[in-house]
C-alpha cells in the first residue's frame, strides 16, 4: 500500500524511432522492469505509470498534455534509455506544468565486459541519452530535481522518495483550503480589500497558478 494513493507520478522513458522496432520493444520492457521494481519499493511512497516510450517530438508533447490534464498526475520522472535527442523535447518540457525529475541511470548496474557489443551498446545509451537530456533542460532553464545514481540503489531510492513527497505537497497546496482564524483584519468591515489583504490573496494565486 502506498502512502498517496491518490496520486500517482509518470515515467516517461525517451528513445527514439531510428533504432527500430526490435530496440524499442527491449526499452519498453525495461522500463515496465523499472516501474514494477518501484511500484513494489516501499521507499517509494506513490504508484508509478509507464504510458509508453516518447519517440518523437508528438509522443512527448501528447504525454506532457495527457499528464497536464491528469488531476492525479503529481509529476513526472524522465529517463533516457537510449539516446533521445534533445530537440524532440522542447514543445513537451515548455508545456510541461508537473514537477519534473530527471533521473539519471542505467538499466543495468555493471558493463558486460566479457561479452560487450555493438548490439549491447546500441540498446544501452542512457550515458550519452541522460547527458543530451541534462543540457536541454539547462538550456531552456525548467525547474527540474535530478537525481544520479543506479536505479536500484537505496540512496537513489530515498531522493526520489523524498521528491515526490515535495511534489504531492505542492500539487496538495493548489486544491487545499485555508482558514485563517482570529485575525483582526478580518474584523474590521470594509477591510476585504485593503493593501495586505490583496497582496496576500495575489501571492497565494501566483503560487497554485506555478
Amino acid at each position: 500500500m502506498k502512502t498517496y494513493s491518490s496520486h500517482k507520478f509518470w515515467f516517461i522513458v525517451g528513445s527514439q524511432l531510428l533504432y527500430g522496432p526490435g530496440v524499442l520493444e527491449q526499452v519498453s520492457a525495461h522500463a515496465k522492469i523499472m516501474a514494477d521494481f518501484f511500484n513494489q519499493s516501499d521507499a517509494i511512497p506513490a504508484a508509478l505509470v509507464q504510458p509508453g516510450i516518447a519517440t518523437s517530438s508528438e509522443d512527448i508533447v501528447s504525454l506532457f498534455r495527457k499528464a497536464n490534464a491528469d488531476p492525479e498526475c503529481a509529476g513526472i520522472i524522465t529517463w533516457m534509455h537510449t539516446f533521445s535527442p534533445s530537440k524532440m523535447w522542447i514543445g513537451g518540457l515548455m508545456e510541461n506544468q508537473r514537477p519534473i525529475l530527471h533521473l539519471h541511470t542505467q538499466f543495468n548496474r555493471d558493463i558486460p565486459w566479457d561479452s560487450i557489443d555493438m548490439d549491447f551498446m546500441n540498446l544501452n545509451q542512457s550515458a550519452h541519452g541522460d547527458k543530451e537530456h541534462g543540457f536541454i533542460h539547462a538550456r531552456l532553464g525548467t525547474s527540474r530535481k535530478v537525481v544520479v545514481g543506479y536505479w536500484k540503489d537505496p540512496e537513489v531510492l530515498a531522493r526520489i522518495g523524498a521528491w515526490m513527497r515535495a511534489a504531492v505537497a505542492f500539487a496538495d497546496g493548489k486544491t487545499m483550503r485555508v482558514a485563517r482564524m482570529a485575525g483582526i483584519d478580518y474584523m474590521l468591515i470594509g477591510r476585504e480589500t485593503s493593501v495586505p489583504q490583496v497582496r496576500r490573496q495575489l501571492e497565494w494565486e501566483r503560487l497554485r497558478q506555478k
